[in-house]
């Protein structure tokens, strides 16, 4: 299930404008270039930013993503053409050979369940070349990013056209085990409308998603840090045999 950011159509035609700095994805992209990657399925593609990058410079691409309205939002961008859109998850994708599956952002955390998150392991490995690889970011337990999750902290206000002053914030709703809760409010100043979304994302141990791809059939190769949260996230890069 996708959070309401991504499923509701006001929200999802605003997410971009709400959240305009993607330089998390430079990593992503470097990624590719270093892999050689010229086929590259995006799991998770939300509105498009990622998948739309890569097809502007030559590389097929799959964006697939379970919210049908973010995948609207991507599909009906400038050049949304050049890239195969699916609305659904892992689980039920075509027959595919690329070369890299990536899983940006929050993606693998948002997998909660370990049945559906076995079930996306075993999807990207199933959708990759052999000698392929697969890509993704969680944040490190350890530095317990969800104590900075406040309205203090988070309070903005984005002036969206259409929709005037946006002022949005995120509050923690609570820590049970390996899952974090919170929730992301919206005043829409045009019109006085609040809409909320609550989420949830799981906080993997190292060692735990190391033996998750190796249960799926992956060659783990290496983890990295992510150079837009040093010391707070890893960044797995997992090889099909």
């Amino acid at each position: 299930m996708a959070d309401e950011c991504f499923t509701h159509p006001h929200l999802a035609a605003l997410y971009d404008a709400l959240d305009p700095d993607r330089g998390d994805l430079d990593a992503y992209l470097a990624m590719v270039a270093e892999f050689g990657a010229r086929r590259v399925l995006d799991l998770g593609c939300g509105t498009g930013v990622f998948a739309l990058l890569l097809a502007g410079r030559g590389i097929e691409v799959v964006g697939v993503d379970p919210a049908a309205a973010s995948v609207e939002v991507a599909r009906a961008k400038p050049g949304g053409e050049r890239v195969r859109w699916i609305c659904g998850d892992a689980g039920e994708l075509p027959p595919l050979r690329v070369d890299l599956v990536t899983m940006t952002a929050n993606v693998a955390q948002e997998i909660t369940d370990p049945t559906a998150w076995r079930t996306t392991l075993r999807g990207a490995l199933g959708a990759l070349r052999p000698g392929g690889r697969l890509v993704f970011e969680t944040r490190d337990p350890a530095a317990r990013a969800w104590q900075e999750w406040t309205r203090e902290r988070s309070y903005r206000v984005t002036p969206v056209p259409g929709a005037g002053a946006v002022e949005s914030w995120v509050q923690l709703l609570g820590v049970q085990g390996p899952l974090v809760s919170f929730r992301w409010t919206y005043v829409f100043g045009a019109d006085g409308r609040v809409l909320t979304s609550d989420s949830t994302l799981r906080f993997r141990e190292r060692a735990e998603v190391a033996q998750d791809l190796a249960t799926a059939g992956f060659v783990l190769e290496e983890v990295r840090g992510a150079p837009d949260r040093p010391g707070r996230e890893l960044v797995f890069v997992a090889r099909r045999p």
